[in-house]
């Protein structure tokens, strides 16, 4: 297939686009940028909301690009976040309206379920409540609309991405080898995660899967609290998690942010395993061996 995808000089994208060429596949990428030449991609193309897309020639699209959500949650951040979603994804949907492309894959969170506490969460479960929550439902959305056009639509909502290089991972292992690992507040929320690995291959069968539509949960098989991903990375590093972060010393840290790191959500990949996907690192302890 020819695949264009935007976000390609990130993380997921970035290792999309690769294993994407291993396969035969040939990726176009889309930048706001200047547009130079992209590792993995046959060609680059521009990203802006001022002209339609260019998406000739192409069978699929793979929506990444977005404002990051890290970061201190001001109104203008807010407005960026959810604006760079939302208008950034309609835009495609009309630019790809009888233009060719027959799959819309859009990246989403598993934020989209608000906290849930202990409540195991597959694909046909409510939205919740929170901004993050907010923003899933507004930019799933807009990528929904392809379906109205004869557009196989998916939506990949994404748990943690545990990555050697990227994410929150190397950052975690500096603080867990200092012997500083712990708990964050009381430690029975749930952190759904996925390997990159995981992810980017995830994201490749879905675009050869012809089955899968609507949200697909992007999160590995084994459901996990913050008190177990603690012991685990502790373990596969061989370092003590002694320590305990307490929940308003987040909050007074991290204002609005903290419902990153203290709400839960137990989300399933049941659309990912009922129609055969085999996850490379089903376990945490699988994905920590590899990345440590």
């Amino acid at each position: 297939m020819k695949i264009g995808i935007t976000g390609v000089t990130g993380l997921i994208g970035s290792t999309l686009a690769a294993l994407c060429n291993s396969r035969g596949h040939q990726v176009t990428g889309f930048s706001r940028g200047v547009h130079k030449k992209l590792p993995s991609c046959h060609d680059v193309r521009p990203l802006s909301l001022e002209h339609p897309v260019d998406v000739s020639a192409l069978d699929a699209i793979v929506h990444l690009a977005g404002e990051p959500v890290i970061g201190l949650w001001t109104s203008e951040k807010r407005r960026r976040i959810v604006a760079s979603r939302r208008d950034t994804t309609r835009h495609l949907v009309q630019s790809m309206e009888g233009k060719g492309p027959t799959i819309f894959l859009c990246a989403s969170g598993t934020g989209y379920y608000g906290n849930r506490g202990a409540e195991k969460l597959i694909e046909t479960a409510g939205s919740g409540s929170g901004f993050l929550a907010e923003v899933a439902e507004v930019w799933e959305a807009e990528a929904r609309v392809a379906a109205e056009h004869g557009i196989r639509s998916c939506q990949l909502r994404t748990g943690m991405v545990l990555a050697k290089n990227g994410g929150a991972f190397p950052l975690l292992r500096r603080i867990f080898s200092l012997g500083f690992g712990g708990k964050m507040g009381h430690g029975q929320q749930y952190i759904p995660w996925i390997h990159l690995a995981d992810i980017a291959a995830l994201y490749l069968y879905a675009l050869e899967n012809k089955t899968l539509t609507g949200p697909v949960n992007a999160v590995a098989p084994e459901e996990c609290t913050n008190l177990a991903f603690t012991q685990t990375l502790g373990t596969a590093l061989h370092r003590p998690t002694v320590f305990s972060v307490p929940e308003f010393l987040i909050k007074t840290a991290l204002g609005d942010l903290s419902s990153i790191i203290l709400e839960s959500q137990r989300a399933v990949p049941k659309k990912a395993e009922e129609t055969g996907f085999a996850f490379h690192h089903p376990t945490l302890k699988s994905a920590f061996d590899d990345l440590v």
